[in-house]
């Protein structure tokens, strides 16, 4: 696949709509993590380096179409003045008057931040005039919100058609990690799918195991599969009514030639809470009284051998109860060793997910991954193998 990037576009004197993701947390009137923000930095920095004036489009909060006063973006001006390091204006609407006197305001070297499109009902429908009411304030359009990328809304789809059209630097970092781990992997690639529903990752695990060469499958999921098998899981979280279905991965899995790896020791317990009393036993010997809570240490053994002969590296999801210590130990373990790998070079690792990311932040793996997405949805329907109209929209235009 291709699409353009900032590298690709003449931006001298051009004003640039440039869609972000900035949809970010506020308590009391201030925003209480810039993580998001400080990820367009390097877009709206070079869009500026090349002479261009970035105009940031933006959705904020459910406003379901109408203007709510308590999710209007000028709350994060302020936050988004103090990490870009420029003069941040603001447009109380993103069409219309009051955003075609705000472009023609600006001066070099500054930013303008549009209203919350979806004050807008247009922009959820994706609706072709109110993109062509967008198109009108600017010269190009740059798509810097992966994580909106799986919507098909008129900023994010609908626009890219109506202007010259690239990916922002956060945009093209979270393509090129994806073509890297699915498109185009070194091999042998493994996955890991852990959380608590089959039924809720059914696409996701039906297109893995015809893309990877190993499945490695933890959490509540993993319980699924053991009752597909047979095995006793007592008390654990499962989902009885899914075995069928498991047992239809597991099947096509072989057809493709796909190894699945599922825990072969756990570590049970009678109580969930932190430090519960609990013991390790193999993966058929859960007693009728007990739950499964995490993988034993036989299965991190097993999993870190994989990654030990694999070259690329997909995660989404821990694999086990990772919020209560001691039942963190597996997902810490085989994050740690995917990590050092990384590190070493041996291993393209690239995870994502929102349980995945807060796994991966408390275990210290984090920031020695390949790449970690915050993209959720969008992440989640990229490794489903599913189109994704913000970034089909992208790749018409190169």
């Amino acid at each position: 696949m291709a699409w353009k990037t900032l590298d690709d576009m003449d931006l001298a004197g051009k004003v640039v709509l440039t869609r972000v993701d900035i949809n970010v947390p506020v308590a009391d009137g201030r925003v209480t993590d810039t993580t998001r923000i400080e990820r367009i930095k390097p877009t709206i920095d070079d869009i500026i380096a090349k002479g261009g004036k970035p105009v940031l489009m933006a959705h904020f909060g459910r406003p379901k179409g109408k203007r709510v006063p308590e999710m209007s973006l000028s709350v994060v001006r302020p936050a988004l003045e103090e990490v870009l390091g420029v003069p941040v204006s603001f447009a109380d609407d993103c069409i219309g008057l009051p955003a075609k006197e705000a472009v023609a305001a600006m001066s070099d070297g500054s930013v303008l931040l549009l209203e919350n499109t979806r004050f807008h009902a247009e922009e959820e429908q994706n609706d072709a005039r109110f993109a062509a009411a967008l198109a009108a304030l600017g010269d190009v359009y740059c798509n810097d919100a992966f994580s909106a990328a799986h919507r098909a809304h008129a900023s994010t789809e609908a626009l890219a058609h109506l202007l010259p059209a690239c990916a922002g630097r956060s945009m093209q970092a979270e393509l090129d990690a994806l073509e890297a781990a699915l498109g185009k992997p070194a091999r042998p690639v493994t996955a890991v799918v852990g959380g608590a529903k089959v039924s809720t990752k059914l696409d996701l695990l039906g297109n893995l195991v015809g893309k990877v060469n190993t499945l490695v499958i933890g959490g509540g999921m993993a319980n699924t599969f053991l009752v597909a098998q047979g095995k006793p899981i007592g008390k654990s979280l499962a989902e009885a009514d899914m075995a069928d279905t498991a047992r239809e991965i597991m099947q096509k899995a072989t057809a493709a030639g796909c190894s699945i790896v599922l825990p072969v020791d756990v570590v049970v317990a009678r109580e969930f809470k932190a430090g519960a009393a609990n013991e390790t036993v193999p993966a058929d010997g859960c007693p009728d009284d007990a739950m499964i809570l995490d993988a034993g240490p036989e299965s991190v053994l097993a999993i870190t051998a994989v990654f030990d002969r694999s070259a690329t590296l997909i995660w989404n999801g821990p694999l086990g109860a990772f919020e209560i210590p001691p039942f963190d130990m597996a997902t810490n373990a085989a994050a740690r060793r995917a990590a050092e790998l990384s590190r070493e070079g041996k291993l393209v690792s690239v995870a994502g997910g929102g349980d995945t990311v807060a796994a991966l932040n408390v275990s210290g793996a984090a920031a020695d991954f390949t790449y970690i997405s915050t993209a959720g949805g969008a992440f989640l329907e990229w490794m489903e193998g599913k189109t994704l109209p913000g970034v089909a929209a992208l790749e018409t235009k190169s």
